[in-house]
């Protein structure tokens, strides 16, 4: 097979000490990376550096740490809106992850929606996708309809144009399931849901490790991601909205920093960004967060989505050669995720035992019952490739997976 010369795995594997370490007496071989991605030391050190050197709260202070810190943290929104290519920094809000910024967004729709107008979700969302949107209907009295899917695990795009009339208010898709890798043609879906006045949310929390996204030429309202699956820490969030709507919708917490004047009478809110990042924020792990950002675009989003689409090719080959193995989600576009059950064996048991060879994959629903439950199959097996996973490790994951089947046969 053709070596692929883009990336030096070698030299990147050594930027990850979790690399390093064993489990059960074998060298981990990471495969739960839909869940969360490893951490680069260069992030590690980023965040000892902040509460060795200059731990300080921001925006407040008139002192050296004070503003050290805050232009680091201003610098790293600065990171994600050229990432992102979104008009304005003010438009890049940090919350503490994607279901932070789908609950941001759906309250901020209580007082402007009505009994009536309806909201499209799709079949392929994460709980935190659905959730929200249930809970603004029960306050709101508006409607969910929900985009199928086909026994690919495909949208049926045909019937999503079905859905959508002058009732409809929110749409709401992700860019990529994580239950299934499965990539959504989203710019169809932006396109013809504004063509009926629609508002659109993508959650990006499993596109944005994979792929270079630009807010602009989507044309998208809102856009949601976590900076955890993108080599930085858990806890930070990124919500991109147009500035109009983020104008528009009320803030979500209230406290300091949100706030421009507070009387005991009235207060009236600070502007973008501020109205929406109430309180102390997570300082180090956004700082930390733009780190990651660089260190992923110093490797480059096309040379990683080249290479993991190899490890996905090369791990489906061999894969579908396993008896009664069947992959869930078959589509030519999709990120390097297989989800899939062997035979009646139940998906738990097969994950108990590759963890046994220091194998680390997921097992369930993956927070996606309602894809679960079209298919008729209490979970899958899921295991999802990053940059710095090899076709060794694929390999040994292929050897783990027979041993598990005929213990379990």
């Amino acid at each position: 097979m053709k070596k692929n010369t883009n990336i030096n795995i070698k030299e990147i594997r050594k930027d990850f000490p979790i690399l390093n370490r064993k489990v059960n007496g074998n060298d981990l071989i990471y495969f739960d990376n839909a869940a969360t991605s490893q951490t680069p030391k260069v992030v590690i050190d980023s965040i000892v550096s902040y509460y060795s050197n200059y731990n300080s709260n921001i925006h407040r202070g008139v002192h050296a740490l004070s503003q050290e810190a805050t232009d680091a943290y201003e610098n790293s929104r600065i990171k994600f809106q050229k990432h992102f290519n979104a008009d304005n920094s003010f438009e890049i809000i940090f919350t503490s992850g994607t279901t932070h910024s789908i609950n941001l967004v759906a309250n901020g729709f209580k007082k402007i929606l009505k009994s009536g107008d309806e909201i499209i979700i799709s079949q392929l969302e994460h709980h935190s996708n659905i959730v929200p949107w249930q809970m603004l209907c029960e306050e709101t009295g508006a409607k969910i309809k929900v985009i199928p899917i086909d026994h690919n695990g495909e949208l049926v795009f045909s019937e999503f144009e079905k859905l959508l009339n002058s009732r409809t208010e929110l749409v709401f898709v992700n860019h990529v399931s994580n239950a299934l890798g499965i990539i959504n043609p989203i710019k169809k879906i932006i396109d013809r849901a504004h063509e009926f006045n629609a508002i659109v949310l993508i959650d990006g929390a499993q596109a944005t490790p994979h792929m270079k996204v630009d807010v602009l030429k989507l044309d998208v309202d809102f856009y949601v991601t976590s900076t955890h699956k993108i080599c930085g820490p858990t806890g930070v969030g990124i919500l991109y909205g147009k500035e109009k709507w983020l104008n528009k919708i009320p803030p979500f917490f209230g406290g300091g920093e949100m706030i421009d004047q507070v009387t005991f009478e009235k207060s009236t809110y600070a502007g973008l960004p501020n109205k929406f990042e109430a309180g102390t924020p997570n300082i180090s792990g956004v700082i930390a967060s733009g780190i990651g950002l660089d260190y992923m675009n110093s490797i480059g989003l096309e040379n990683i989505n080249k290479y993991e689409s190899e490890l996905l090719n090369y791990a489906t080959k061999e894969m579908l050669l396993i008896e009664d193995l069947k992959i869930y989600g078959v589509s030519k576009e999709k990120t390097s995720v297989i989800s899939f059950n062997v035979g009646e064996i139940h998906p738990y048991d097969i994950g108990s035992i590759v963890d046994k060879f220091g194998i680390a994959t997921r097992t369930g629903q993956l927070c996606a019952q309602p894809i679960m439950d079209y298919f008729k199959i209490p979970g899958t097996i899921r295991v999802s490739f990053s940059f710095y996973n090899t076709k060794e490790e694929i390999d040994l994951f292929i050897k783990a997976l027979h041993k598990a089947i005929s213990m379990l046969s």
